[in-house]
């Protein structure tokens, strides 16, 4: 395993959760502990599932005016 995590370490984190050494939870935990702010803006984004994604674009007025 050592050298799967020096060529491939993306994999490595991979069979970490499949082989039962930690949990996708906890995985996924340190890696946006890791990230910063705009690592995880930019992952959401390139993923889709930041909010201009959504299919509800007045999501952001609606709650302004619940607030007003």
């Amino acid at each position: 395993m050592t050298t799967l995590f020096q060529t491939d370490p993306r994999d490595f984190a991979l069979e970490l959760v499949e082989h039962g050494g930690i949990s996708a939870d906890h995985l996924l935990l340190c890696a946006l502990k890791y990230m910063s702010h705009d690592d995880v803006r930019d992952m959401l984004d390139c993923n889709e599932l930041s909010p201009r994604f959504d299919d509800d674009d007045d999501d952001d007025d609606d709650d302004s005016e619940e607030l007003s």
